[in-house]
């Protein structure tokens, strides 16, 4: 699974739980998480790791950080080969966290089985805000943080992407994307 979404979507926060409950029931879980490099220094914080404690102490886990060294569209040069490795370790599930910050860093979806757009429910105009480019790639939009006062917006945003989504190309015969 490959996912995205703005800076505080939640994206680390819904894989340590995803994580964990896929762990609970006897699956193996790879976590390739990607870190914006500065282009100044080249250094990148790597801090995915520090938000997923209680995944990263579980022994059907394995969470790497990886910086993206200056590669466009979210993900690493090596992601898909890294993918490949975990498949080939016996991880049965890897979720693949992009950078995240836009409309274009969507390399990822033809990487993955199944690409999530992660959004949170009060970002301001999120139509301007993510553009067509991320939404026609995503398989799976989930309004994330949906709960107490964001109810409302939460919702809101929901029927705002259903409704824009009915205006895109459809990428798969059998498949349709969600809300």
């Amino acid at each position: 699974l490959g996912l995205s979404g703005p800076p505080g979507a939640g994206k680390s926060t819904f894989i340590e739980c995803f994580g964990k409950m896929l762990t609970e029931r006897k699956h193996k879980v790879a976590v390739l998480a990607v870190d914006p490099s500065s282009s100044t220094s080249g250094g990148s914080l790597l801090g995915d790791k520090t938000r997923m404690t209680e995944l990263s102490r579980d022994m059907n886990a394995y969470i790497r950080p990886s910086p993206t060294s200056g590669t466009l569209g979210g993900v690493t040069r090596t992601t898909n080969e890294a993918i490949l490795l975990c498949e080939g370790g016996g991880y049965d599930v890897v979720l693949v966290e992009t950078v995240g910050v836009g409309q274009s860093e969507f390399a990822v979806a033809d990487m993955v089985d199944m690409f999530i757009l992660l959004l949170p429910p009060a970002g301001g105009d999120e139509l301007q805000g993510i553009k067509r480019g991320i939404i026609e790639m995503a398989d799976l939009v989930a309004v994330n943080k949906a709960d107490g006062d964001l109810v409302v917006p939460a919702r809101r945003i929901q029927a705002e992407y259903i409704s824009a989504m009915k205006l895109l190309r459809k990428r798969s015969k059998v498949w349709r994307p969600k809300v």
